[in-house]
């Protein structure tokens, strides 16, 4: 029986095996489709299928910079802890980032079917299917994103692999001093995890509903009060609490960790004034490994912060 491409396409979803792996399976097989799935799974490269249900919320993030103007991040997620620190995992997140450096790539569909970089015959999407019949646990690619800079970017990375971050600046001087800066503002992003760098990112639409939600907390507050407040006091209690609140989520206006005199707003004019630069931050990109999956949850904005105070 021919072995036609939308048969090996089959097989591919149905397994998670390679193109290559399905097409030797089928042609052994004589195209039978169970048949080949049990071919597949004799050969243990169909294993990626028995562990796709398993949740990989362990891993790690890695970046890399090159010339201070290229960046990349990612995320590559295990099932266990165990093999986050593996080497054979680790090593294969580093060829992920590399991946992300020369990416050209605008989302994960399109990142996992680009040829992978270290054997051109793969997709990226097959190099990770393949990674996880050696491994024998269920790895994920989870996110990536790659930074292309005209000023500097700089990457730091907390607790070995728990918590990534990028940081993008305008600036026309790249020196020690500038570099160093914008690692505290990475250190200050993975400790405090801001969702904003400053308050122009800040959409009307969340303004408006924040200040639905301050309303309401502020008028229970006053029915339940014995001493009610007028409606013009409750207007400024909610300008005054939103505000509290944009402090705490737009990065330069946060207190600076390593300074409590100053925000990290004054803290980056006063570097750039003392080496002469035209210095703004321009963006950050924080992953925090397992964010948002079903793991057991550690406080490890609170470790960075405890690090950074010491």
């Amino acid at each position: 029986m021919a072995v036609t491409a939308s048969m090996v396409k089959e097989l591919r979803e149905m397994t998670g095996a390679g193109m290559m792996d399905c097409k030797k399976a089928l042609n052994e097989t004589n195209g039978d489709m169970d048949a080949a799935v049990e071919f597949l799974r004799k050969n243990g490269q169909a294993k990626a299928e028995k562990k796709a249900g398993r949740i990989a919320a362990e891993g790690i993030v890695m970046a890399e910079v090159k010339d201070d103007k290229v960046a990349a991040i990612v995320e590559v997620n295990s099932e266990t802890d165990f093999v986050a620190k593996n080497a054979e995992f680790q090593g294969f997140v580093k060829a992920v980032v590399e991946q992300a450096m020369e990416t050209e790539a605008a989302d994960m569909d399109a990142f996992m079917a680009e040829n992978w970089k270290e054997d051109t015959s793969k997709t990226v999407k097959d190099a990770l299917t393949e990674k996880i019949s050696v491994i024998g646990e269920n790895l994920s690619i989870r996110r990536f994103e790659k930074v292309v800079s005209d000023g500097c970017v700089v990457a730091y990375i907390h607790g070995g692999g728990r918590i990534g971050v990028l940081v993008e600046a305008d600036t026309d001087v790249v020196n020690d001093e500038i570099k160093t800066c914008l690692k505290n503002v990475a250190m200050q992003v993975a400790a405090m995890s801001p969702k904003y760098v400053s308050r122009e990112e800040v959409s009307e639409e969340y303004m408006e509903h924040e200040k639905e939600i301050l309303l309401a907390q502020a008028k229970k507050e006053n029915e339940e009060s014995n001493k009610p407040k007028p409606d013009n006091i409750i207007e400024k209690m909610i300008v005054g609490r939103l505000n509290k609140e944009l402090k705490e989520i737009c990065l330069l206006d946060q207190v600076y960790v390593q300074d409590g005199d100053l925000t990290v707003a004054k803290y980056v004019e006063k570097v750039a004034k003392e080496t002469g630069a035209n210095l703004s931050v321009k963006k950050f990109v924080r992953f925090e490994t397992g964010e948002g999956l079903e793991k057991k949850n550690e406080d490890f904005a609170a470790e960075v912060a405890a690090q950074m105070g010491n």
